[in-house]
């Protein structure tokens, strides 16, 4: 039985609030939100379908790759275009019902090599298709370019309807396959549309360019597959591609459409060019297929990055494409209605659930809720190939959940006494209220960051032990680490532990200082300075007189609380520069210094050094060392300050 709480006002009106926005966003469906964030899901969505409903191999459709096998046996690429030719023949002899070749053939060879390619495909021009570049702009604005050439405009779309519709993609530059090529055969262009995260989503079926749309590889492969004349294709702008019995959705902005992946390279049948050429493949093994030639070892640089692979070949792209419309295999995206009804309904059931609940029931209703969504969303992704929006949906969840659940509590109040019982006895009170301020900066789950780190050892502690009571060390030991605390405090650095009598202390973390490393330099340059006061004190008072040397390194560490879930943890930094911190630390007694630093640190405070000297700060070098547990020398350099009188 759920046990509700008085209703929380400020919730509820942050709830309406997030209903409004996203049920507005999903109405609006901005470009970006559209086809950049909601896009990312798909990558996702393809990984879980393949674990549990992996699309059928499709056996009308073949590539010939040229690949690593291919250019071992018959030479580096780009081929001899007589070989090339021999291939296409090869090929298009065995009757396929398309050959769609995915290779540019934009500059001249010599005249007879470029003949022989062109009169290998002129007999069947009809069913054979050559890649054409585009060059597409990063603002794509109809700016023109120069004119194409005639057998390129044979290749356009003949009917385009609904101009005002839709927002297509535009080059300024057609690079077409040259004459005696490009006249024997239909043209598509290969222009690849990468996504934010650099993978390969979506198809561009058509570009513009001069006022004419150009069919791609893939949809001109698939108009001669489906036998569709080209005075058939019908481009309606802003909606879809009639292509006889098909009707191709597209997106309203760029005329886009998601590509049905069937999984990771090779998912697609294909042959290696030398077994075509070698004649190792059946004499019928491409008859009345759908055929497509493209490369795909490493040195031919065709390779994209789908939701699947990093190292799918582009013609795999494009056959998917072909296979996906010969075979009406779509994703088809929902109306624009439904993602509204969905982010509504969802967000009406958790604004009136949830802020009469306890933080535990609340977020525990929200999870259900959030997974039941994402599950039925995948469902109907994995079998009925519909895409249904995610990002309004869940977004809107999430912004409930955190509006009445969490904001307050989880992330004001308990942050902060988090973040004050962790780091009260590490930084000052100045620091632990700036990581209140701003807790992303705290990287308490762990993260890598570059920090100057310092150790401070007591120098013959093991013999002061035995020659005084436990009762006597004990009292100057607290004195000490008192006086040097307040300056680390002092100079907002970060106190890492006491290890018997040693102090480890770091700058640049938890939140970022600049100036890590001076600050640092300026810090040792203090604690001995009070170290010297403290020696001249204890001298009078008959005590003890203790002397310390500082060591003092930059690098990139491991910082974050680390220990024993629950038991014991601390905000520590760890990593190999910590180590050689602490060993340049016991360098200071062979050297006779006081404080060293090691070349990492010096090259962080190199800009601020002129002529050897920061304000009143001597650095100077020391010697080459090899520390334990390191390969490399290291150099290490002695600072002091000029104005302080010499140690006696």
């Amino acid at each position: 039985m759920i046990s509700l709480r008085p209703v929380n006002r400020t919730g509820l009106i942050i709830s309406l609030t997030s209903i409004a926005l996203f049920v507005w966003l999903a109405a609006v469906n901005p470009k970006y939100i559209e086809e950049r964030i909601e896009s990312l899901t798909l990558i996702y969505r393809f990984q879980i379908r393949n674990l549990i409903a992996k699309p059928h191999t499709p056996d009308n459709i073949v590539i010939v790759m040229v690949d690593e096998k291919s250019l071992s046996e018959l030479g580096r690429w780009p081929w001899p275009r007589k070989i090339q030719a021999r291939l296409i023949s090869e090929i298009l002899d065995q009757s396929p019902k398309v050959l769609a070749i995915d290779i540019l053939f934009p500059e001249n060879e010599d005249a007879a090599s470029d003949t022989s390619l062109g009169n290998s495909m002129a007999p069947h021009s009809a069913k054979v298709v050559l890649a054409t570049g585009f060059n597409v702009p990063k603002t794509s604005t109809d700016t023109g370019g120069p004119d194409a050439p005639e057998y390129a405009l044979d290749a356009t779309i003949r009917k385009v309807k609904d101009m005002k519709l839709g927002s297509p993609i535009l080059a300024d530059r057609i690079i077409p396959p040259i004459q005696v090529i490009g006249q024997s055969a239909q043209l598509g262009h290969v222009y690849n549309l990468k996504d934010i995260d650099g993978k390969t989503v979506w198809e561009v079926p058509f570009l513009g360019y001069n006022g004419d749309f150009y069919p791609s590889l893939a949809l001109q492969a698939a108009r001669i597959a489906l036998d569709v004349p080209m005075d058939e294709m019908v481009l309606y702008m802003g909606r879809g591609i009639g292509l006889g019995s098909r009707f191709i959705h597209i997106a309203p902005f760029g005329g886009r459409m998601p590509v049905n992946y069937l999984g990771p390279e090779n998912s697609v049948p294909n042959v290696s060019a030398s077994d075509v050429l070698n004649g190792t493949i059946d004499h019928s093994f491409f008859n009345n297929k759908i055929v497509f030639l493209g490369t795909s070892a490493i040195a031919t640089y065709d390779i994209i990055t789908t939701p699947f692979s990093a190292n799918t070949p582009g013609a795999e792209k494009n056959a998917t494409v072909t296979e996906n419309i010969v075979n009406n295999r779509f994703i088809t995206k929902t109306s624009q209605g439904v993602d509204m009804f969905a982010t509504l309904a969802a967000g009406l059931f958790l604004a009136l659930l949830l802020p009469g609940m306890q933080a535990l029931q609340a977020t525990l209703y929200s999870f259900l809720i959030l997974l039941g969504y994402l599950t039925a969303a995948q469902i109907f992704f994995s079998f009925y190939g519909l895409w249904i929006n995610v990002v309004y949906p869940v977004s809107n969840i999430l912004v409930i959940f955190t509006g009445t659940t969490v904001t307050k509590y989880f992330l004001e109040e308990k942050k902060a006494k988090e973040i004050r019982r962790i780091f009260s006895s590490y930084v000052s009170p100045k620091i632990v209220e700036e990581v209140i301020s701003h807790p992303e900066k705290a990287g308490l789950s762990g993260q890598k960051k570059t920090v100057t780190i310092l150790f401070s050892d007591i120098q013959g502690f093991t013999s002061i032990s035995e020659r005084n009571s436990p009762e006597a060390v004990v009292a100057i030991l607290n004195e000490y680490f008192t006086e040097m605390t307040n300056i680390i405090f002092k100079w907002d650095g970060t106190l890492d532990k006491f290890v018997g009598d040693e102090i480890m202390a770091f700058w640049g973390a938890p939140v970022d200082q600049f100036d890590h490393a001076e600050r640092a330099i300026r810090c040792a340059l203090d604690m001995s300075k009070r170290l010297s006061s403290l020696r001249e004190k204890w001298a009078i008072e008959g005590k003890e007189v203790l002397n310390a040397g500082l060591g003092i390194n930059t690098g990139e560490v491991v910082i974050g609380n680390i220990g024993a879930e629950g038991k014991k943890m601390d905000y520590t930094a760890i990593g190999d520069h910590v180590n050689i911190a602490a060993r340049v630390e016991k360098l200071t007694r062979q050297y006779k210094a006081k404080i060293l630093i090691t070349e990492f640190t010096q090259q962080q405070i190199s800009g601020l050094i002129s002529k050897g000297r920061v304000g009143h700060i001597e650095i100077m070098f020391t010697d080459t060392v090899r520390v334990k547990g390191k390969d490399k020398d290291l150099r290490i350099y002695s600072v002091r300050d000029t104005l302080e009188k010499e140690q006696i």
